[in-house]
């Protein structure tokens, strides 16, 4: 869960949940996860969000990182700012990332392409774009340094012998 809107999280999740990781701690600080639930690893890297008057939340949000199947895939959570040298160190070589490419809720386009090419991830899936208006604006965009296919499946079966060679965006239908 991420604390960037109420939208992305709750105080009160459903008890049945047996493990909750929030994007931020509630106490201060960074939140630190590290968890390993049969045969999938689940970390995170804490990042900074907007708060509603223009400034900063330090640690307010958080890249998760799945390590399962012989595959690292992130999600970059409500991420408002590039990453730092040392992020990307921690997050390390992801084969596939989501990633929102709205543009202004969370970081703009050319933050979003910037850092796409930092991860250099297989496979980037878009989302948070709400309308194919934003979601264009995206791909215009990024067609210069990825390739950019868009699939009729709502859903995908990925692995690492089926990622693409080179990085390349895929938009599945939906937001």
């Amino acid at each position: 869960m991420n604390r960037a809107h109420t939208t992305h999280f709750s105080m009160f999740p459903d008890p049945a949940i047996k493990r909750i990781l929030r994007g931020w701690n509630p106490e201060g600080g960074a939140a630190k996860h590290d968890v390993t639930l049969g045969d999938v690893r689940v970390r995170n890297v804490a990042t900074n969000i907007r708060d509603w008057s223009g400034g900063f939340i330090p640690n307010g949000n958080s890249v998760f990182i799945f390590e399962l199947a012989g595959m690292c895939i992130g999600h970059l959570g409500h991420l408002h700012h590039t990453l730092s040298g040392e992020q990307i160190a921690h997050i390390g070589q992801l084969d596939i990332v989501m990633v929102a490419v709205d543009g202004a809720y969370t970081m703009d386009v050319a933050g979003v392409v910037e850092t796409l090419k930092t991860l250099r991830a297989r496979l980037v899936l878009p989302m948070h774009y709400f309308e194919t208006y934003t979601l264009n604006r995206f791909l215009d965009r990024i067609r210069g340094d990825f390739a950019v296919e868009m699939s009729r499946e709502s859903s995908i079966v990925v692995s690492q012998a089926s990622l693409p060679a080179e990085p390349k965006v895929l938009v599945l239908p939906g937001r």
